[in-house]
């Protein structure tokens, strides 16, 4: 991976911002501007303008979209609705797979179909078939994983005189610790929102995973199979025997507040993911905190999703689009998002659980990219 560029302009390629949606295209001379929208802070944005300085093409202008990113899902809408979607958009699987459903994206399947470095197969296999639409259509392509895990607050777990959360550790050691936590003061000791919500048949495939069972669904976007066994049940009665006593959060948690109140030591555990991290980083909370991997039965087992990038159906130039849609998901990538980046989630996706090692305790780990490098 090259080394990050820092310079502001460079060659014959530019980069501006713009405060408005919409697809440029080519103008009337025949050059090109791509414009793009990100869900990032500004300090990643920052990072992305400056990487950009190292796209080289005399007929493209890059243009990216200023949006603050805390409202980024209604922005998102409205450009939809508008249809004045930029031609690069960052976007979530869930999101892709609706609006390649619906015509709304542009379909790189066959850019995508070759053996080059930046063809299907030059992704990870399992994100790139979670990306395809069930008739084969890519709306976007997949760029970075999240990474999901329990956000603890060291301090209420001394103070309850639990050992913190490790590798290894276990459910019941969460759930044990959530009903302790509880008990000694705190509203929940667990706030899950991907267990309580619509996401958690999914997420309770971990459990059951775990503990050598079967997966709830056989494909997380066109499924034909569920599977509901013993195993399944087992870790389903936990959870609800959890919410009765008040030691997880119940449906229907108002989670819009969530990195605040855990900032501020009124969550002691979270269920979340790392680009919690970034605003930890930037805000720096008074409590004492740490990220572990999510909870194992007898072998690790996780969750992850693949946000990405999508373009509309209507791009003016798809040609000059694709060229920067490969200089991100690659070159990007590698000069500026070595560390943890601040995600807002505007629609929560279904996950897909994978038996697979767990990241060491307490680490706050950045979203490793989805292709391979």
């Amino acid at each position: 991976m090259d080394p990050l560029r820092r310079s502001v302009a460079v060659g014959g390629g530019l980069l501006a911002t713009a405060a408005c949606g919409g697809s440029s295209g080519k103008q009337s001379d025949g050059k090109a501007t791509v414009t793009l929208m990100t869900w990032e802070s500004a300090a990643t944005n920052k990072a992305i303008d400056q990487a950009l300085t190292g796209f080289h093409d005399p007929n493209i202008t890059v243009k990216r979209v200023d949006t603050p990113n805390g409202n980024y899902s209604d922005k998102l809408a409205a450009l939809t609705q508008a249809k004045k979607l930029p031609d690069l958009f960052w976007c979530g699987n869930d999101t892709e797979q609706q609006y390649t459903s619906q015509g709304l994206l542009t379909d790189w399947a066959s850019r995508l179909s070759g053996a080059g470095d930046f063809g299907a197969s030059s992704f990870v296999s399992s994100t790139m078939k979670n990306w395809k639409t069930a008739d084969g259509r890519i709306g976007g392509v997949p760029s970075l994983l999240n990474t999901y895990g329990i956000w603890y607050d060291v301090d209420a777990f001394k103070a309850a005189g639990i050992a913190v959360p490790a590798a290894g550790w276990t459910w019941d050691q969460m759930f044990d610790a959530a009903a302790t936590l509880h008990a000694k003061g705190a509203k929940y000791g667990l706030v899950a929102d991907a267990l309580t919500s619509t996401d958690g048949p999914f997420s309770m495939s971990t459990y059951a995973l775990s503990a050598g069972g079967k997966p709830f669904a056989d494909n997380v976007h066109q499924p034909t199979r569920t599977t509901i066994d013993t195993t399944y049940t087992e870790g389903v009665g936990k959870v609800v025997a959890g919410i009765k006593s008040g030691a997880i959060a119940p449906p229907g948690y108002d989670i819009s507040n969530q990195q605040g109140l855990f900032a501020a030591g009124q969550i002691p555990m979270l269920w979340s993911g790392q680009w919690l991290a970034a605003g930890f980083l930037t805000d720096k909370p008074k409590i004492k905190y740490g990220f572990a991997p999510l909870p194992q039965v007898t072998k690790p087992a996780t969750l992850y999703d693949a946000v990405g990038i999508c373009t509309p159906s209507y791009t003016q130039n798809a040609d000059a689009t694709f060229k920067v849609l490969k200089y991100l998901d690659s070159t990007v990538w590698s000069r500026c998002c070595r560390t943890p980046r601040s995600r807002p989630r505007p629609i929560s996706p279904p996950r897909a659980p994978t038996s697979a090692p767990s990241t060491r305790p307490g680490r706050r780990p950045s979203r490793p990219p989805s292709r391979r490098d």
